[in-house]
């Protein structure tokens, strides 16, 4: 007995996230290896700040996002903005593991790749890239000193460059509500900084 051939499917690179997940809902294999593609990368980097540079924590849950993203994609509405759908899931799994009783914080240095990888630079550049990197430190270290509402929306706007809106649906609230946490956490670091 011949078996049936596959269904035609556009080359994913060329879809956009919405159309990906309509394709993920078909049982297409190829657009969820497009979405995690695309999406891996900023999404870690958004869970590691969140959880304060724990990177196997992140790893772990942003795969966690993907496999809910898996389980839960019939629910996705095409054509819902894709990405505010990703990150909500992975927001509300990373605030179930910090409501958890048995989480607790550590007091790791977060690890950053390539820091002192300055390749043949001058001094005066190694110091420039040393400053620079006691700032971002700094900043860091201040976002974890957020309460977890205003930080999220600090990391969404700031470091995975989320419109107001975006941050809006991806938290669930309305964009005035997100231009209000920026601004209290926006003063809110400053104090933090000015006490160093």
């Amino acid at each position: 007995m011949k078996q049936a051939p596959a269904p035609h499917w556009p080359a994913a690179a060329s879809l956009s996230d919405e159309q990906l997940a309509l394709g993920v809902q078909q049982g297409q294999r190829q657009a969820l290896a497009e979405l995690v593609e695309r999406h891996h990368s900023p999404l870690l980097g958004y869970l590691y700040r969140l959880n304060g540079g724990d990177r196997p924590l992140a790893e772990d849950w942003v795969q966690e996002s993907f496999l809910r993203v898996l389980r839960s994609v019939g629910q996705y509405c095409y054509p819902q903005p894709f990405k505010p759908w990703l990150y909500a899931i992975a927001t509300n799994l990373a605030r179930d593991h910090f409501k958890a009783a048995e989480t607790r914080q550590t007091d790791s240095e977060p690890d950053e790749p390539g820091f002192w990888h300055n390749k043949g630079g001058t001094v005066a550049a190694a110091e420039h890239l040393f400053i620079q990197q006691e700032t971002q430190n700094r900043v860091a270290a201040a976002i974890l000193h957020l309460p977890p509402h205003q930080r999220e929306t600090i990391i969404l706007r700031y470091y995975q460059d989320f419109s107001l809106a975006e941050i809006a649906d991806t938290l669930n609230i309305p964009v005035g509500t997100v231009k209000s946490r920026l601004s209290l956490a926006l003063a809110r670091l400053k104090e933090v900084m000015g006490q160093e």
